[in-house]
């Protein structure tokens, strides 16, 4: 990062002044975000579904910013599922384009072989080669982590999954979130002009659904919406307004007895798991550039009764109010008079973490 640019967040979000406007268009800060954010972080890598047998194949890649890598889920025939380098180790060919059922991973370059385990078995023509084959011929694993039928994998993980998700399941656990089925027909991806940060921040508030969600603020309390911080995660509830739809919360919840319309997780740095009655929304927000981003949204019922009714609806129209804002804030922070705000003590408690997280991965706080 240059130094002539550093960033920093008070502690103290009553005094605290927001993150310093140049973030959001400082191309140095933005390549630095791949290694020292995303490579030591969790990043969604899809569903484990397609690789529960033995033998199963299934390429994936992590992208966030200037971090991409190919990957590859690989269960071998005893049943151990590892996540691999989808590189071949001769000449960087990438090994398996699409899901499949092998005994063995070969390259389509020079046929280099490896078993399911990432051990190179075979390679033509290589029988002068000195001090070959050495362990740096073997495909790297990559740390990997399932979590509720999902697949997360990291770089150089600065901590366990469970560090990041583990509040999650204490208060959705119970959902059988492994169980949700996934639903094509909700699913998409929404390209966005404006910083990813920008996008997330403004997930990290309810401060604009008066202003910005006529439509949500209808059927959520604005006036009970609440915030919980977490070391790498944040919870925001919303209470049902009226008779609105609302989750039927066991005894075992921590709010059992509340009617609460919608849990919206954030897991840093770029991950929304939104519960509703009808199940899940993930948002997987994918820098592309400093004002390129790519939001997947990934939908998972739970109960298709309860479809297109209360929070949980209309996430098209809430979509595109957010986009329409951040956009608009994405031109602003590119003013000469703007370079700080402040904080809602109160209402932007998510935001401040959010901050804070950044500076303390960049090395700054």
């Amino acid at each position: 990062m240059a130094e002539s640019v550093r960033y920093q967040v008070e502690a103290d979000i009553a005094s605290a002044a927001t993150l310093d406007a140049r973030f959001y268009n400082d191309e140095t800060a933005f390549h630095a975000l791949g290694e020292r954010v995303f490579a030591r972080t969790w990043q969604w890598i899809g569903e484990a579904a397609d690789v529960r047998e033995p033998g199963s194949l299934s390429p994936r890649e992590l992208r966030a910013g200037a971090l991409v890598e190919p990957l590859l889920l690989s269960r071998d025939a005893g049943g151990k599922l590892r996540c691999l380098s989808n590189v071949c180790t001769h000449r960087g060919n990438i090994l398996v384009g699409a899901p499949c059922r092998a005994k063995e991973i070969r390259c389509g370059y020079h046929s280099r072989r490896f078993d399911l385990a990432g051990r190179m078995t075979f390679m033509p023509e290589f029988q002068d080669a000195k001090n070959f084959p050495s362990a740096s011929d073997n495909l790297p694993q990559v740390p990997f982590a399932e979590w509720l039928g999902h697949a997360f994998a990291s770089i150089d993980p600065v901590a366990p999954l469970e560090a990041f998700v583990g509040d999650v399941a204490k208060y959705v656990g119970w959902m059988g979130v492994e169980r949700f089925a996934f639903d094509a027909v909700h699913s998409r991806d929404y390209e966005l002009d404006a910083s990813w940060a920008l996008y997330v921040e403004n997930y990290l508030e309810g401060f604009h659904i008066p202003f910005v969600h006529h439509g949500l603020n209808e059927v959520v309390d604005y006036g009970s919406y609440s915030s919980t911080l977490f070391r790498y995660a944040n919870l925001q509830r919303a209470l049902a307004k009226g008779s609105e739809p609302a989750f039927d919360l066991p005894p075992g919840s921590p709010e059992h007895g509340q009617r609460v319309a919608a849990y919206y997780f954030f897991v840093f740095p770029n991950l929304m798991l939104n519960f509703y009655p009808w199940g899940l929304s993930l948002n997987l927000v994918q820098p592309r550039g400093l004002e390129a981003t790519t939001i997947a949204f990934r939908s998972y019922v739970w109960d298709a009764s309860k479809l297109g009714a209360g929070a949980g609806s209309e996430l098209d129209r809430v979509e595109y109010e957010d986009e329409a804002v951040v956009r608009a804030v994405s031109r602003g922070v590119r003013s000469r008079f703007y370079r700080h705000g402040r904080y809602s003590p109160t209402r932007e408690r998510g935001v401040h973490h959010f901050h804070r997280l950044l500076c303390e991965f960049l090395g700054n706080n």
